[in-house]
């Protein structure tokens, strides 16, 4: 398992929500990671995304009814983010532009990333980080990768 981030390496740093594409412009000892590309969606909360409330069905009981379970449209978009992004991903690396690419996502994200990965991008993978980091500043990136990178 790789231990050093390489020259040129891509750290792609993800949630439900927005993405940030950085690049590795130096060696594996001391990386410096810069932000070439970033993605991000308007995902509003899903009280503000639903029409109404959750619709009742007949139950088996005189006059009794249950509830239906609502579609929970903040977490569908989420995952469509998601799937955008491995798309995104799978376009570059059939580009040839990925040499060796880390996520670091939410573990949600990443589970369906995983799921939607193509082989081009999975065989580009070298190290995945379940943690939500989009919000933080690229020096603790670096720092957080670096370090999860050594421990495996």
């Amino acid at each position: 398992m790789m231990t050093k981030l390489e020259n040129g390496a891509w750290v792609v740093v993800a949630d439900g929500e927005k993405a940030l594409f950085l690049h590795n412009e130096t060696d594996g000892d001391d990386p410096h990671l810069t932000v070439f590309r970033e993605e991000e969606q308007d995902n509003p909360p899903n009280r503000e995304q639903k029409t109404h409330k959750a619709g009742r069905m007949p139950d088996t009981g005189q006059g009794q009814r249950s509830a239906l379970d609502d579609t929970d449209w903040h977490e569908l978009e989420k995952e469509r983010f998601a799937e955008d992004l491995a798309d995104i991903l799978y376009k570059q690396a059939h580009k040839g532009k990925i040499k060796s690419l880390v996520i670091v996502a939410s573990p949600n994200v990443l589970g369906v990333l995983r799921d939607a990965y193509h082989k081009t991008v999975a065989d580009k993978v070298v190290h995945e980080i379940p943690k939500t980091l989009t919000n933080h500043p690229i020096e603790d990136i670096e720092d957080i990768v670096m370090s999860d990178l050594a421990a495996a």
